[in-house]
């Protein structure tokens, strides 16, 4: 009779032990969760692959797209915003490299959609959104400098050599010292150092530069109206315009392009109440008697993007 009680008692652990895994295999399906997939919002032909927004980025455009050190992925402020309208609009993202010529890799459709449009260039003849990232040329400082510089102060200015802002800087302040250097980290050492008072830089590229480095620095001013960085869509595709145009709005209002404005340039950035110089201008495009001007940010630290070439 023991011999039988005892036999009973492990069939009823083994049992017990069986449902418990069972119960324990039920579970574990049950945390496992598989996203449905997103109904895309738009299709041929208003895009040209099912499922699909291709977006055309120029990689030489640091820190709005460029490709890591041994890396051929494409990464960037622009590329993050294009993920995210992507996104919102149920489609798979394809990132593509159109160099200097969105225009053209709109009209030959290697793309859907451009973005890091300077919103001010005149010449484009497609469609640009409203922009989604503010710039202009801007002088950065340090901290303990609040003073705007005027040209009969005659500042010491550091511009990176060949590029818009050293020609800003050299049309404003004929009577100050302007100090070229190959890129944006040697700028800033120069600032930091007391060589000079002022670093001009493209406000995103200057900010993406210094927040990179670590330098404590602010824009004290900026030496032409703001402008910005837009997405650009062929003008008759009404379609697409108006949901990249609506996707934008929702991303701004909702903080998602600040969030990736702050994991870019350490803080989202506001030039609305930054002072103008005394000289500055509306925005102009980047190309000065018929040439485009370019410059190089050189290696700005070990960011993940390491700038090829970018328009500082």
């Amino acid at each position: 009779m023991k011999r039988l009680k005892t036999l009973a008692t492990r069939g009823f652990v083994v049992a017990c032990m069986a449902a418990l895994v069972a119960c324990m295999t039920g579970c574990t399906s049950q945390q496992t969760y598989t996203p449905p997939e997103a109904t895309p919002k738009l299709s041929s032909p208003t895009i040209a692959k099912e499922g699909v927004l291709r977006v055309g980025v120029n990689t030489g455009n640091v820190p709005l797209a460029g490709t890591p050190q041994n890396s051929t992925k494409i990464v960037g402020v622009a590329v993050d915003v294009a993920a995210a309208l992507a996104d919102s609009l149920g489609l798979k993202l394809e990132v593509v490299d159109v160099g200097t010529d969105p225009e053209g890799a709109l009209t030959e459709g290697k793309v859907d959609v451009v973005m890091d449009v300077d919103k001010s260039d005149t010449s484009n003849s497609f469609w640009t959104s409203d922009a989604y990232l503010p710039t202009a040329v801007a002088l950065f400082s340090a901290p303990s400098n609040t003073a705007i510089p005027t040209n009969d102060s005659q500042p010491k200015i550091a511009a990176q050599v060949s590029s818009k802002s050293a020609w800003a800087v050299t049309n404003e302040f004929d009577q100050g010292t302007i100090t070229t250097t190959e890129n944006l980290k040697s700028a800033f050492a120069a600032l930091e150092s007391g060589q000079v008072q002022y670093v001009a830089a493209d406000a995103i590229i200057g900010t993406y530069a210094a927040h990179n480095e670590g330098d404590d620095v602010k824009i004290v001013a900026l030496m032409q109206q703001p402008s910005g960085y837009a997405a650009g869509v062929l003008d008759g595709n009404s379609d697409l315009k108006q949901a990249i145009s609506d996707a934008l709005a929702t991303l701004e209002g909702n903080g998602v392009i600040s969030v990736i404005e702050k994991k870019w340039l350490g803080s989202a950035l506001d030039l609305s109440s930054i002072p103008l110089t005394a000289g500055a201008e509306a925005p102009s495009s980047n190309k000065t008697n018929g040439t485009t001007t370019n410059a190089s940010t050189g290696q700005t630290g070990s960011n993940a993007v390491q700038p090829p070439n970018a328009s500082a």
